[in-house]
């Protein structure tokens, strides 16, 4: 430091001068150093190279011995394969040559065997040609022989015998159809009754007649005059807003309605009540009870519908199904209420569901418903059959229950059991005494077109109507009509009943054929 101190700025620069050319010396000396030692390192590395070049070369000479060496071992054994592959595909070919050749000897012996057998064959078709010519030759004389000695031709003498068999064949048909007959009614008649009976007696129903016309009481005659009104201007209103015919003769204090539709002759008898009670008599007036009654009327019909499906246990009814069939408590049938018809319909079918094992609510549903278009068939073109099952049809209704509706009447053919249990239950319920009333007339004209229809068969004698129309008996023609072709000729008479009449319940067919033998003693 001390020496620092006493040093003036020229000899700070000489030293640094002198600092700056030793360094270059350094650099100079150092580059040189590091040349020759890279120049030693290059020679070394260039030694090195040469070495590993030539001990390359020695390996790759030795590897390529070693390669040549191995190919010519592959290839050795790949032809030694080949050779042995080939021989015995050689050997293969050879069998496969004397099979075929084999084969080939023995088709040709199977050709020769064939064509001796097709010749053989030919000679034998020769000579059953010839046979069978003669064999028609003597036929032919045969026949000729038998119709010289019979008297009679070919066509003669199968006419005969058709006429013998097809006379056996009818016998012995009409004597199976009674055998099976007997042999059902035995076995059925007895079980049918037996339902039947416990189906009746659980299901006692009580029967009115119901008139087609509805009379009202009045408290004096002066009433029927306010009814009538000035010039019948109140009687016309009541007749045009109802539609129904109100007939008043010299009857002492009443009014006899009449429509053909029994839900407007409900509505005008309600009307007239009601009238009555206020003792307001005037068009206005007239169209405001009729109003009331309408809805009046209308919910009887529902709650009768209601009754109706509860008292069965028919339940999940469309609700216009079930207005539909409250109409049928202001429905009649030969004088019987349809409702309560439908209704013991539906318990006698259930019950008999049940001692079969059937689907009891099934059958209920289809009693209920099976006279569904007597509701609507006078307003509507149309059996009520068919205005029935197209009303089950619309509100999908169940196929069971629609065909029941379709074939209670024997429209169309039953399908289900719960069909036939219906039709049974229908004629069990008109059948009861006091069910149905039908007007002298319609009785009558009903006989004689029974008597008319079983008297035209061909051999029939006389027939007769007996027991109310429930029973026909058929007197036949003993020289006509033989004991086999009467049980035929009952099935075909009762056929044609069932085809072109109607009837309540059903019609006993009862053929009789008598024989008599008379001769005098002298």
């Amino acid at each position: 430091m001390e020496f620092i101190q006493y040093l003036k700025p020229l000899d700070y620069v000489i030293l640094a001068a002198a600092g700056v050319v030793f360094l270059v010396i350094g650099m100079i000396i150092g580059s040189a150093v590091r040349k020759r030692v890279a120049e030693r390192e290059i020679g070394s590395a260039e030694q090195e190279a040469t070495r590993l070049i030539n001990d390359a070369i020695r390996s790759g000479e030795s590897r390529k011995k070693e390669m040549l060496l191995e190919a010519k071992d592959e290839i050795h054994r790949s032809r030694t394969e080949y050779e042995k592959e080939v021989k015995e595909r050689r050997a293969e070919l050879s069998k496969q040559e004397n099979r075929l050749q084999q084969k080939e000897e023995h088709l040709d012996k199977k050709a020769e065997a064939f064509e001796h057998k097709e010749a053989e064959l030919a000679r034998k078709m020769t000579e059953v040609a010839a046979a069978k010519e003669e064999a028609e030759a003597v036929k032919k004389a045969h026949l000729a022989t038998l119709e010289q000695i019979s008297g009679l031709s070919q066509e003669q003498a199968k006419k005969i015998l058709l006429e013998s068999v097809e006379e056996e064949v009818r016998h012995d048909t009409a004597m199976k159809i009674k055998q099976i007959e007997q042999e059902i009614k035995d076995e059925a008649d007895e079980k049918a009754r037996e339902i039947l009976s416990i189906a009746i007696q659980r299901c006692a129903a009580d029967h009115a007649a119901e008139a087609t016309v509805s009379v009202v009481p009045l408290p004096n005659d002066e009433m029927k005059g306010r009814i009538i009104g000035r010039e019948g201007r109140n009687i016309r209103t009541l007749e045009t807003i109802t539609g129904v015919d109100l007939i008043i003769d010299d009857t002492p204090e009443a009014i006899t309605v009449s429509s053909f539709d029994p839900v407007r002759r409900e509505i005008a008898r309600l009307s007239l009540e009601k009238l009555i009670a206020d003792g307001r008599i005037h068009p206005t007036r007239i169209e405001d009870m009729v109003e009331k009654a309408r809805k009046d009327v209308d919910r009887t019909i529902r709650e009768e519908g209601e009754r109706a499906c509860y008292e069965t246990g028919v339940h999940g009814l469309n609700p216009e199904l079930v207005k539909i069939l409250g109409r049928q408590k202001y429905r009649t049938s030969y004088g019987q209420n349809v409702l309560n018809h439908s209704m013991e319909v539906a318990h006698i079918a259930g019950l008999m569901a049940a001692e079969l094992g059937v689907d009891v609510t099934l059958a209920k549903r289809a009693g209920l418903l099976h006279d569904l278009g007597k509701s609507i068939d006078h307003e509507v073109e149309g059996s009520h059959v068919q205005l029935g099952a197209e009303l089950a049809r619309k509100y999908k209704e169940n196929p069971v229950v629609v065909n029941a509706i379709e074939s209670h009447h024997g429209d169309v053919e039953p399908k289900t059991v719960i069909a036939v249990l219906v039709q049974a239950a229908d004629a069990v319920s008109a059948a009861r005494p006091g069910a149905r009333r039908e007007n002298v007339e319609n009785y009558i004209r009903r006989l004689q077109k029974l008597e008319e229809l079983t008297g035209s068969y061909p051999g029939v004698e006389k027939a007769f109507a007996i027991q109310a129309g429930r029973e026909v008996r058929i007197m036949v023609k003993p020289e006509e009509v033989t004991e086999d072709n009467m049980i035929l000729l009952a099935r075909e008479v009762a056929k044609k009943i069932e085809a072109e009449l109607e009837y309540p319940g059903q019609i006993k067919v009862n053929v009789i054929r008598e024989t008599k033998a008379i001769e005098y003693a002298k």
